[in-house]
């Protein structure tokens, strides 16, 4: 068994054994037992109730966190020459079209979010093998593909971010950095909680939300309060 850091001890020893924290407690417990010397990212771990196996109860969306999600986040942008200023203007930090393709055939994936248009995804099939994998692959049910390329690329630079659960019934998502204050980290995990309530599966029968954990890099879990909203 991998021995527990000094850090580590102290921020365990900081959390009750066994206790159900209220997201409001969490909130600022997280600020307490992050002690990396970069600025760590806070997840927000949401067991569900469904079989993702099943198409009806698989549960995927976008939410816009009020507070963004602390990251610079790096956008392609894969659009005809048209297309190109007003993705530029919107902030995109990589823009084009045939030269990016080849480069992604190459193995190239170093960003973290790819906005396309309708007319443009017929070339982007054959990079599925790719894309897929990395969560890279656009998606009009995630608004990246779209023929307003400039608003898709302003929400994701503002913080939007697409989430799916996953084969475990489980989805992961990033709520912001420690460095956040608790009320931005407590605003951001409750619309990330309220929008899942909302995608809820007419077909998922019985409890919907099993548990909530939030953590952030390297640091212990906190059990979260499920009674949300």
């Amino acid at each position: 068994m991998a021995k527990l850091t000094k850090k580590r001890k102290e921020a365990v020893a900081k959390l009750e054994k066994d206790k159900v924290y209220s997201l409001q407690e969490a909130s600022t417990l997280i600020k307490e037992i992050s002690n990396t010397k970069f600025d760590a990212s806070v997840d927000l771990a949401v067991r569900l109730g469904v079989d993702p196996r099943k198409a009806n109860q698989m549960v995927r969306g976008v939410v816009s966190l009020p507070h963004g999600t602390g990251k610079d986040v790096k956008v392609l942008a894969l659009v005809t020459p048209d297309k190109e200023a007003e993705a530029k203007e919107a902030g995109a930090d990589f823009v084009g079209l045939d030269e990016y393709l080849d480069k992604i055939k190459g193995g190239w994936t170093d960003v973290d979010v790819i906005i396309t248009m309708p007319s443009v995804m017929g070339k982007l099939g054959p990079l599925g093998r790719v894309l897929g994998p990395r969560g890279l692959m656009p998606n009009p049910k995630t608004g990246t593909v779209t023929m307003d390329v400039a608003k898709a690329v302003t929400e994701v630079k503002a913080g939007k971010i697409d989430f799916k659960v996953d084969k475990t019934g489980i989805v992961h998502a990033s709520i912001g950095k420690a460095s956040f204050s608790a009320d931005k980290i407590l605003d951001n995990a409750n619309e990330l909680l309220t929008t899942l309530m909302k995608l809820k599966p007419t077909s998922s029968k019985g409890i919907y939300v099993k548990s909530i954990f939030m953590s952030s890099t390297m640091s212990p879990s906190i059990a979260v309060d499920t009674k949300i909203g």
